[in-house]
């Protein structure tokens, strides 16, 4: 029944006007509309920038096969997550080969991840199922985030990665002019999902994200967090706006992804009064 609404959402989301829909999601957040001439909250600076920001311009930066190019040539191949296979189709995946452990992800979106820990525990034919509804779907029409309507679509196979301890945080700076002004730390991503905020020496901000509970438990600045930082500054040099995504397994960095619509401008930040601080940063 949820994958029939789901459905039935999506199609008229698509049928219907981008400012009608960007206008209903703003006054979702904020209790106004899209305020054209002025947009004062971070949330609807990122939905302006959906409407007026020429976003197609990013379609090599969101696209999660050729962001890998300017990665390489920008911080170094280091940095990448090894790359196990590129795919047109699901017909292609030759899964025999694939070690036990891998990620599978669409390239034209967000949330097309399949994470597979135990190959040989795994229905290969619901995994095709769902990469191929996945890639029918054309996600900027569905979330208005033009910056992927180019993309050309590709099944991406990555190593799997994790920690010592079996976890992955994700860390991902807020840059505003080529300058990471500070960065949230998400926890157990596909289970009880929470989020802390930190600034650049590690300080814990009074900070919240709508739809984020706080961590509570005091959580350690990583090793290498200079360096994540200036990987953050490298990648975000040519951009007003864009959040840096990193993971720092055991003290190797790795790049996770370049998003400049984070959330789709449908959260907020709380206290509202520190989402309009976070907005002046955005120039228009």
């Amino acid at each position: 029944m949820k994958e029939i609404f789901r459905r039935i959402y999506y199609f008229i989301i698509k049928m219907l006007p981008d400012k009608l829909v960007i206008n209903i999601e703003n006054f979702r957040t904020y209790k106004r509309f899209l305020n054209k001439e002025k947009p004062e909250y971070f949330g609807e600076k990122i939905q302006w920038l959906k409407l007026y920001g020429n976003l197609e311009k990013y379609n090599d930066y969101v696209d999660k096969y050729k962001v890998r190019e300017f990665v390489k040539n920008t911080i170094g191949e280091k940095y990448l997550i090894p790359l196990l296979g590129v795919y047109d189709k699901t017909e292609e995946i030759d899964y025999d080969i694939l070690p036990n452990q891998f990620v599978l992800k669409l390239n034209h979106g967000s949330g097309y991840n399949i994470i597979v820990k135990e190959k040989n525990k795994e229905n290969i034919t619901n995994i095709n199922k769902k990469l191929n509804k996945w890639i029918k779907e054309d996600y900027y029409k569905i979330k208005k985030e033009y910056q992927y309507k180019n993309v050309i679509k590709k099944i991406v196979c990555e190593e799997y990665i994790n920690d010592s301890k079996g976890e992955l945080l994700d860390y991902k700076f807020f840059c505003f002019d080529g300058e990471p002004e500070f960065v949230k730390v998400d926890f157990d991503r596909f289970q009880n999902h929470k989020a802390n905020f930190y600034d650049n020496n590690w300080k814990l901000l009074n900070l919240q994200e709508t739809g984020f509970e706080n961590n509570k438990n005091e959580v350690d600045k990583p090793k290498k967090f200079n360096e994540m930082l200036e990987i953050a500054r490298k990648l975000s040099s040519e951009f007003k706006f864009v959040r840096v995504d990193l993971y720092n397994v055991d003290e190797k960095i790795y790049f996770g992804e370049l998003t400049f619509t984070p959330a789709s401008g449908k959260n907020s930040f709380t206290p509202l009064e520190k989402d309009k601080e976070i907005a002046e940063r955005i120039n228009l």
